[in-house]
């Protein structure tokens, strides 16, 4: 029987393997851009970066449809409501950011007429035309969604970290473990 007041099994797992992946995402991005990097290490952490972050696509689309077969499980009674609209509205940035990020990334590095090599290994074509312009605007836009996504991920953590060691209220119980145990 499903416990009305957790995530699912699927939910836990899609949500813990892109918790993994988008802070991998964030670091490499970070330190790929750095100056003075080794070339090589450089060249690594853009091929992760782009072909991962097509990986995060799909995946936040795989998300969505699935959230919108299984819902959200409701907060406890006990949530606050200011704390409720804030989840939900950090929730949304996320799907938002999860999206947003990975097509301004994908034009930026088509429009600047770079590969992507697994899309390019299957064949997909460039689904925007070669334009430095449109190349630069996308940079501007993965970089400043890049730094929301910091700051709505930091607060997400902090949020269930509060909710895990201060509350200890069974909010984080509702997504850890990552496998929902038989019975529950």
């Amino acid at each position: 029987m499903h416990d009305t007041l957790t995530y699912r099994t699927p939910a836990r797992l899609l949500h813990w393997i892109m918790a993994v992946l988008v802070l991998a995402m964030i670091a490499a991005g970070l330190v790929m851009v750095r100056e003075g990097l080794d070339r090589s290490v450089q060249n690594a952490l853009f091929i992760f970066h782009k072909n991962v972050g097509i990986l995060v696509l799909g995946l936040a689309v795989v998300r969505l449809l699935y959230r919108r077969r299984h819902p959200a499980p409701p907060l406890p009674a006990h949530v606050p409501d200011w704390q409720a609209r804030a989840a939900h509205f950090s929730h949304l940035a996320l799907y938002g950011l999860m999206i947003a990020l990975p097509v301004a990334g994908y034009i930026r590095v088509k429009a600047g007429g770079f590969p992507i090599e697994a899309l390019d290994a299957l064949g997909v074509p460039a689904l925007v035309p070669r334009s430095e312009a449109l190349a630069e605007l996308a940079k501007q836009v993965h970089y400043i969604a890049g730094l929301v996504l910091c700051a709505v991920v930091g607060a997400h953590i902090l949020a269930g970290f509060h909710h895990l060691v201060v509350r200890r209220d069974g909010v984080f119980s509702r997504i850890w473990p990552p496998v929902r145990p038989h019975g529950r």
